[in-house]
């Protein structure tokens, strides 16, 4: 392990772990997103328990549960746009979540520092922008929410 520091310059190390830090960061907002929309989702429509979205601001382990959660929110989405007849497009915020989760599939791959270079910023990108089409359809549900009769 020292070896493999040690051919490392620290601006490098630095530069790795300042990317690690934002990762993190975006996790935990896409997280945070993901658990206030599926609160919207009537508890017969969720196919994911809104606390199991922290899961993804776990590392090592979010590699693979991104997969999981970008299937349970848009089929938790689909249901509940149905049973409110709400006119959206079918799978919502599957594409862009399909391409944040196999995005960051491809950064924790061993790569050349130019591919990796563009996967990292590809993957920022694709979790941006889930980010924004989640919390779109958060805006949705909150904007057409059931009404409440006395």
């Amino acid at each position: 392990m020292n070896e493999i520091l040690q051919g490392m310059s620290k601006e490098y190390l630095v530069l790795l772990l300042v990317i690690s830090l934002l990762f993190q960061v975006i996790s935990l907002i896409l997280a945070y997103q993901i658990r206030a929309t599926l609160r919207l989702v009537r508890k017969e429509n969720r196919f994911l328990v809104p606390g199991q979205a922290w899961v993804i601001a776990i590392p090592l382990i979010n590699i693979f549960y991104n997969f999981i959660v970008v299937r349970r929110l848009t089929d938790s989405l689909n249901n509940e746009f149905f049973d409110r007849q709400i006119a959206v497009d079918e799978n919502p915020t599957r594409k862009q979540g399909y391409f944040m989760a196999y995005s960051f599939l491809a950064l924790n791959f061993p790569l050349p520092a130019f591919i990796g270079y563009l996967v990292v910023i590809a993957c920022l990108i694709c979790y941006i922008n889930y980010g924004i089409k989640v919390n779109e359809h958060k805006k949705l549900l909150m904007s057409n929410s059931p009404r409440k009769e006395n």
